[in-house]
């Protein structure tokens, strides 16, 4: 079984918990309330395509009705919340515009008070951190800050009591033998962490990526039940005094850990940086907090290739298959025929679990 995690790729913006801020007061039906109280608004109550999208005073009217159908849209005045001109970076301003199915109209609302478009991976955000009437909204890098945060209307679309794809039920039985410290609610927890993750696409495009995700897991830890890299003659290994902040923790702290057994120095600092944890100095928390040791697993399905050519997160939302996530996973070791019976493994869980999942696991299974 292979634990170490060799290389990672440029830190994606991440998805922060709200951990320091207080959700606004709840909003009224239909209405999406945010900073200092006040509402998202159609300017003008205009229909046209094109018409900004602004915080402004709640005052009851159909510019700031929202529906939010269970599709994936935010629906006000018979149109979508959408990102101009399709785009994915920060500063990126939101409009109204017929509704097309395209990926910039598609939002999650997140039990974290966030509205993120996963095709950005950003959240939806108060130019300049204004509470001014008028003030333009935009999407921008997920930070946990007041300006993005929102109580909108509840969805209509069908999900377990978590949100989760994945119910406590199915999880247990993925994983019959696993070790305690791998709970159902620790995971549901890091979920706000990276909510577009297993929340992208139709119903069997989550399923499948939650079946991938957590079957590449299983293989990783033996269904679950190595909370810390066994091989403790590498331990020592795991650490780039190239580096500029060195190995502070000390030359053999950085060794696996974790759903996806997280190693080296370099990567606790970036999967630290992005979450908002000092992993750096205390790679410990990984093995000894639940929710931090899935929000690793996570960061590094969600933002980084490492030996690949995509993220496992857009392998799966993209359609590229499974294949691909094992190539982003340990690609360098296991694929084009250098450990077949490791990629068959991952493979046979996958499969496991979709049909627990009751999807197909679809195409390119092998890399």
């Amino acid at each position: 079984m292979a634990f170490g995690r060799l290389a990672a790729g440029a830190v994606v913006a991440a998805v922060l918990t709200a951990l320091f801020t207080t959700p606004p007061a709840h909003a009224a039906d239909g209405q999406i309330t945010g900073l200092a109280g006040k509402c998202v608004d159609v300017v003008g109550a205009g229909s046209a395509n094109g018409t900004a999208v602004q915080l402004y005073d709640c005052n009851g009217t159909g510019a700031q009705q929202w529906s939010n159908p269970g599709d994936g849209t935010l629906r006000a005045l018979g149109k979508c919340l959408d990102v101009v001109d399709r785009g994915t970076a920060d500063g990126a301003a939101v409009q109204l515009w017929d509704c097309s199915g395209g990926a910039n109209q598609q939002w999650v609302v997140t039990s974290a008070h966030d509205i993120v478009n996963p095709a950005a991976n950003k959240c939806l955000d108060v130019r300049d951190n204004s509470s001014a009437n008028g003030t333009r909204l935009q999407i921008w890098s997920c930070t946990g800050a007041a300006n993005q945060k929102w109580n909108a209307p509840a969805s209509g679309g069908s999900s377990t009591p978590s949100g989760f794809v994945v119910s406590e039920a199915q999880f247990n039985q993925m994983f019959p033998n696993r070790n305690s410290f791998y709970t159902y609610s620790g995971l549901v927890q890091a979920l706000g962490a990276y909510p577009a993750f297993a929340n992208t696409g139709s119903d069997t495009v989550k399923k499948q990526e939650a079946a991938a995700f957590l079957a590449n897991v299983s293989h990783e830890t033996g269904g679950l039940v190595y909370v810390v890299e066994q091989n403790t003659a590498n331990y020592p290994t795991y650490c780039d005094w190239s580096r500029s902040y060195g190995c502070p923790a000390g030359q053999a702290a950085y060794y696996g850990r974790g759903p996806l057994q997280l190693s080296w120095n370099f990567n606790y600092k970036a999967a630290g940086d992005a979450l908002g944890i000092d992993l750096l100095n205390n790679p410990w928390l990984v093995q000894n907090d639940a929710s931090v040791a899935w929000k690793t697993g996570l960061w590094y399905w969600n933002t980084q290739s490492g030996p690949g050519t995509m993220t496992p997160h857009n392998a799966m939302v993209n359609q590229a298959g499974f294949g691909q996530t094992i190539r982003s996973i340990n690609g360098s070791l296991e694929c084009d025929g250098k450990n077949p019976a490791q990629v068959q493994s991952r493979v046979d869980a996958y499969q496991r679990f979709a049909s627990i999942l009751g999807v197909s696991p679809g195409s390119n299974l092998y890399c």
